[in-house]
């Protein structure tokens, strides 16, 4: 199994913007971008506990499990 971040998805819910996010978590807006837009690039779990703080849900929102190209 693989891991997808699916912060746009969550973003788009709430219907808030990456800028605003960056001021909401103290996240630079560039690591915001980095990981909505980069597939490989792997966030810490204190990042996640941020924005998951920020945006008011549990950190397991920010990801999904799926599964790897080779099953």
């Amino acid at each position: 199994m693989a891991i997808r971040i699916r912060l746009k998805a969550v973003l788009e819910e709430k219907h808030i913007s990456m800028s605003k996010l960056s001021r909401m978590s103290d996240i630079s807006f560039s690591t915001i971008s980095r990981i909505i837009n980069d597939r490989n690039y792997s966030p810490t779990l204190a990042t996640l506990e941020r924005l998951a703080k920020a945006l008011n849900v549990p950190v397991s929102a920010l990801y999904e499990e799926v599964p790897d190209n080779n099953e």
